[in-house]
């Protein structure tokens, strides 16, 4: 920190200085409070999303092999190749204490009973369940990525207002300290140099009315 020269203006100046970044760390200290809260909100319930993922692609694989044993692999086979694409998934923006969180949804025109690319007149329920098995399995999917693409983000923001907390807790304000202490010192030796010029005037002042 560059030094500055013993005045009482930049005194003044320092001690503001110091005011401004102990309001700021303190600011940046909730804020790292808030995002951990928040980040580990997600962790929890990401690992939750996990774990149910799991049962759901176990119970959408059981489906597909009960489907197997009414209609057949090729009637399977045929009815998959019928299936129209997922529809494509909304991104959105959240804030949280600065941080732009993705929020990711399904889009409008979502795959349905009514569009799932085949009909639910000539099918057998066996393979109606194929296909929710697998439609919970993509909404989990989309639950999860949008929960673990925001715990990237809120890590990256975390660490950066880490180092921001910590360089104004162990270089900025120490520093400003340092230069407040300095000035005063200074400020000090020269109120002590002119009271000893002022006394010393004032003796010789004397001498002379003598």
């Amino acid at each position: 920190m560059k030094r500055l020269n013993p005045t009482r203006m930049n005194l003044l100046i320092t001690k503001r200085m110091k005011g401004m970044a102990k309001k700021g760390h303190d600011i940046l200290e909730r804020k790292k409070e808030v995002l951990v809260i928040e980040f580990m909100k997600l962790l929890q319930q990401s690992k939750n999303d996990r774990s149910y993922l799991y049962q759901l692609i176990q119970k959408a694989y059981k489906s597909v092999a009960i489907a197997s044993t009414y209609v057949g692999d090729f009637e399977l086979e045929k009815v998959a190749a019928h299936v129209s694409k997922s529809a494509p998934v909304r991104i959105t923006l959240k804030n949280i204490m600065g941080v732009r969180v993705p929020e990711i949804s399904r889009s409008e025109g979502s795959i349905g009973l009514l569009n799932r690319g085949y009909s639910i007149i000539t099918t057998s329920t066996a393979v109606d369940d194929v296909s929710d098995s697998f439609q919970e399995v993509e909404n989990a999917i989309i639950d999860i990525a949008k929960r673990e693409q925001g715990l990237k983000r809120i890590v990256i923001e975390i660490d950066k207002t880490k180092r921001r907390v910590n360089a104004l807790e162990y270089v900025i304000m120490p520093g400003l300290d340092a230069q407040r202490k300095y000035i005063a010192m200074r400020l000090e030796e020269v109120d002590r140099d002119m009271f000893s010029a002022l006394k010393h005037v004032k003796k010789r002042l004397a001498k002379v009315e003598q």
